[in-house]
């Protein structure tokens, strides 16, 4: 995760592979997202400049 970010895109999938949430979040609301999201497993896109 690129924290330098204020914006992030937020994608959920299920056991079938379907969409099930798309959400555009702000830092403070991906924080409270992420402290009420139940145990799961999460992916992370890094682009090639991520390292900077």
């Amino acid at each position: 995760m690129y924290t330098s970010k204020k914006m992030f895109q937020i994608h959920g999938m299920d056991a079938e592979k379907r969409g099930v949430l798309s959400w555009r979040l702000s830092r403070h609301q991906m924080i409270g997202f992420f402290e009420k999201l139940l145990p799961t497993m999460i992916s992370i896109e890094a682009c090639g400049a991520s390292h900077h």
